[in-house]
């Protein structure tokens, strides 16, 4: 059936961020990153004002079977390389990456085996939308092996899903068959919509409601790790900055909402907030001053543990010590991630 210019602007306008329009034309690839991620963040939706019709050429030329003829689209010849395409493989890496920060990190093996396969998948979901795709299993590895260098760190969904976005743009080709969704019945493409939507849901949401408060913490983590790379070139951190009111200042000129971007910036406060009276709550339970020195820190943590290992406090004392160990073990991790080479001393 011939789509419609007109009736693609209207699904575009009432739920572009939910992908009802890709729906509508068969791209189910891009109508799934659209409901995780509302629109490409908002950017990405905006942006198809102007991407529309040509979407609409893209599958009425699918529905009459000549989208892939050979001379269209050779198949020994590669997509030409889209900036935007790498910097959503990126972006959205980061995100799926982040999500399970939040909600999977408790599994086994999480950053051996599910950050950098979660990272993969939201690399690949962006590679593979509209007529090209890439090599699933090359990017899988690329973040497989990039994974262990940054193990344990916070920021470590932005190093796998670079090194994955790199990986999939040298592999990137033309797909070699019609989108999934353009020759299918709607109900069972909702069907597996939904299925994806819910896995990926799931966990975050198990995680904000029934673990409000490691949430915070673990976005105050990655918000102040993030502009806490930056720390040096303040200039930098500004614009880092400036993305992350973005979404504010797209509800703010859509809505009217005059106080959206101060609002966004007072989030951006309290979770800085919240990780600093952390770094406060770990420093006074090494016994250290907010001055102390990294050698310090390390100095009194090792004092500590001698003093607090269970295997030195046998009998009724054993329970209260295995508290204390963890709190001082917790509060030392607290103190490595928020260290800045020669910025504490300053």
């Amino acid at each position: 059936m011939t789509k419609s210019v007109t009736v693609t602007y209207a699904l575009w306008a009432m739920g572009g961020p939910l992908g009802l329009h890709h729906l509508y034309l068969g791209r189910d690839s891009h109508a799934l990153l659209w409901m995780l991620t509302l629109g490409g963040f908002g950017v990405g939706w905006a942006r198809e004002f102007f991407r529309i019709p040509a979407y609409v050429g893209e599958a009425n030329r699918e529905t009459e079977g000549g989208l892939r003829d050979s001379k269209r689209h050779p198949i020994a010849r590669p997509p030409p390389v889209s900036f935007a395409r790498f910097a959503g493989q990126i972006s959205v890496g980061i995100y799926f990456g982040t999500v399970a920060l939040i909600g999977l990190n408790s599994l086994s093996f999480f950053y051996l085996i599910v950050l950098p396969l979660c990272v993969g998948a939201g690399v690949h979901l962006v590679s593979s939308v509209g007529e090209q795709t890439t090599d699933l299993h090359k990017t899988l590895i690329a973040c497989v092996i990039t994974s262990p260098i940054f193990y344990g760190s916070t920021i470590s969904p932005l190093p796998i899903s670079i090194a994955a976005s790199v990986t999939a743009s040298q592999h990137r080709r033309f797909k070699t068959h019609p989108p999934s969704g353009s020759q299918q019945e709607l109900g069972p493409r909702l069907y597996r919509l939904a299925l994806v939507w819910l896995a990926f849901s799931a966990p975050l949401g198990y995680s904000i409601f029934h673990n409000t408060t490691a949430t915070l913490y673990y976005l105050s983590d990655c918000v102040a790790a993030l502009l806490d790379m930056f720390w040096f070139f303040p200039w930098l951190r500004s614009v880092v900055e400036y993305f992350l009111l973005l979404p504010y200042r797209i509800l703010g000129a859509f809505t009217g909402w005059g106080p959206s971007e101060e609002s966004w910036r007072k989030v951006l406060e309290i979770l800085l907030t919240e990780r600093s009276q952390r770094e406060r709550e770990a420093l006074q339970m090494l016994s250290v001053s907010k001055d102390a020195s990294m050698e310090e820190v390390t100095r009194s943590y090792r004092e500590l543990v001698k003093v607090w290992h269970p295997d030195h406090n046998p009998g009724s004392k054993m329970e209260e010590a295995q508290k204390m160990f963890i709190q001082i073990q917790e509060a030392y991790e607290t103190l490595l991630r928020g260290q800045k080479p020669d910025h504490r001393n300053k």
